[in-house]
């Protein structure tokens, strides 16, 4: 093992390379804390709306109903059909919703599909046959999601585990 004096001093070029490398781990770090602000803030606001009118009374009548039928099942969709007011209300105010965008998933960013992927977990875990995978094949098809951004959501179900 060497001892401190027997290190070699850093040529100035490489103290220089050094330098530019700790700017560089610097900003992706700063860049990176922007976007867990942006995901922290997402979740101290998540759904707020259905804490509110149109959507409490609908959500309220609805929901248990929801969380006994298969996801995606025919049963389902007529049930979403009868929440259609809380819904598009819904739709319109949180952006982590395919739904939202006019293009659908394709306009969505980064912290938009992050945010959507928590709740399609969390909204697994409220139906009685939930499954975030089988979530994630029903949703692909519902929103035409590329193959890439399948794969990477089911690359991302371990860090729920």
């Amino acid at each position: 093992m060497k001892t401190d004096w027997e290190i070699r001093m850093l040529t100035q070029e490489e103290q220089a390379t050094n330098y530019r490398t700790m700017r560089h781990i610097e900003r992706v770090r700063n860049l990176i804390n922007t976007v867990v602000l942006g995901l922290l803030e997402r979740g101290e606001f998540h759904d707020q709306t259905k804490l509110s009118s149109p959507e409490v009374e609908i959500f309220t009548q609805k929901t248990p109903q929801l969380a006994a039928m298969v996801y995606g099942s025919l049963e389902y969709k007529r049930m979403l059909d009868e929440m259609a007011e809380a819904l598009t209300h819904h739709y319109v105010r949180n952006r982590h919703h395919p739904e939202h965008f006019k293009n659908g998933a394709n306009d969505m960013n980064i912290l938009d599909i992050v945010e959507m992927l928590c709740d399609w977990k969390a909204s697994s875990e409220r139906h009685n046959d939930g499954n975030l995978r089988q979530s994630i094949e029903k949703n692909a098809n519902r929103f035409s999601l590329s193959p890439q951004l399948v794969a990477i959501l089911n690359n991302s179900i371990e860090l729920f585990e």
